[in-house]
């Protein structure tokens, strides 16, 4: 029996669209889920002062200042490591065994769950290297979480850069690395940047990972060798010990607020960049 191509074409877009809203529903839904239970907790004083009664009352200001660390660190160290290791692969070896190896080791890791990693950092930067729990500690084991993530992007981005470019760089007799710095990486700065926002936004959401590592003191962390509680981590304990349900949907909130505004910024940078080299 033959099916109408017509009507095939009709079902097919339909489920399509069917899946597309739905997606889009649940994400509403979870935003504006949120945003209901928590917005009306966030004040000026829940943002800017420190946490009282462990997290029944006071803001939240010692996690925000804990999440920027633990970020920072992490994409100082994995952004250049992973942007560094694409370059690598893209531009200096031919395929082969040792870039199959590599790659094969970054899925690798891009697999491992959140909670072994912890595990690994805790055993190797707290107690090994004897930085305790810190935002060191934590930010090296986010970059190691999120490197997976920015060298494949930035590999992906990388290649998408036209072959031709290469040829005319080299017919005019600038060098490779030149060629890179000035032609290729700029042409795949948006691809680069996606990976970069990736690795911040699953830094931002992190728990296992920094609960081991940085662990969770209450206080403002001073320096990259104190100890402290990340958003996440704040929200996980506030839910989980039922200690206070409000303060943990306002802690979500922000969480989902400071992803959707890092989400939009970047998106912009992305679309300047590619109208600026396009």
């Amino acid at each position: 029996m033959r099916i109408d191509p017509f009507l095939t074409q009709r079902l097919m877009k339909s489920l399509l669209w069917s899946l597309t809203g739905l997606t889009l529903f649940f994400l509403i839904f979870i935003i504006a889920f949120i945003s209901v239970k928590g917005l009306p907790q966030v004040t000026f004083h829940f943002l800017f002062h420190d946490i009282e009664d462990m997290g029944r009352a006071g803001g939240i200001f010692p996690t925000i200042v804990t999440t920027i660390y633990l970020t920072l660190v992490a994409l100082a160290v994995a952004s250049p490591l992973g942007v560094g290791t694409a370059i690598y692969l893209t531009e200096y070896t031919r395929e082969g065994w040792v870039t199959r190896l590599i790659r094969f080791g970054a899925e690798c890791l891009a697999g491992v769950p959140s909670i072994i990693l912890g595990l690994f950092g805790f055993v190797l930067f707290v107690i090994k290297l004897n930085l305790g729990w810190s935002m060191l500690s934590g930010g090296l084991s986010l970059a190691i979480m999120v490197l997976p993530t920015i060298i494949r992007t930035s590999e992906e981005a990388l290649k998408a850069v036209p072959r031709e470019y290469h040829d005319v760089c080299y017919s005019l007799g600038i060098g490779k690395w030149r060629t890179i710095t000035r032609v290729v990486l700029p042409c795949a700065l948006p691809g680069i940047m996606t990976g970069i926002v990736l690795s911040i936004g699953r830094s931002i959401g992190e728990t296992a990972v920094v609960l081991f590592t940085a662990g969770a003191s209450l206080r403002l962390p001073a320096t990259l060798f104190d100890s402290g509680r990340s958003m996440a981590v704040h929200f996980y304990i506030l839910a989980r010990e039922g200690l206070s349900m409000p303060n943990a949907y306002g802690t979500a909130a922000i969480l989902i607020i400071s992803i959707l505004l890092i989400n939009i910024s970047a998106y912009s940078l992305m679309q300047r960049f590619i109208r600026r080299y396009s």
